[in-house]
């Protein structure tokens, strides 16, 4: 009923940018907290970055700076700018939000797929 799908990720030089898109889709009342995740091989989920449905925005320590997150209440779509990249931000990188669907009374976790961020020194 309801699908999250990210695009954005690739391969980058040390330095360089890299913006990641997460779209929402499905039969959707409303979107709470949207977040972004990555994990490294060998390394456990972590929370990089989230922002509240009112825009209100919390960053892990290590990408404070560098990345910036943003939302298109509209366009059910949150985003993650990322400069500076650094070799240890290379991960798979995933969307998460907290949805209500038609029919439901409560929010839910979703997940999307997950897209590799290679940040080569």
């Amino acid at each position: 009923q309801v699908q999250l799908v990210e695009s954005g990720g690739g391969l980058v030089q040390a330095g360089g940018s890299l913006r990641l898109s997460c779209a929402a889709s499905g039969s959707i009342v409303s979107i709470n907290a949207m977040n972004w995740y990555r994990q490294a091989p060998g390394a456990q989920r972590e929370l990089v970055a989230a922002i509240t449905r009112g825009g209100s925005r919390n960053y892990a320590d290590s990408v404070k700076g560098r990345f910036t997150i943003s939302r298109d209440n509209a366009k059910n779509t949150v985003y993650l700018q990322m400069n500076s990249l650094k070799p240890e931000d290379t991960a798979v990188y995933y969307c998460n939000a907290k949805i209500r669907y038609v029919g439901s009374f409560s929010y839910l976790d979703y997940w999307g797929q997950g897209t590799q961020v290679t940040v080569s020194s």
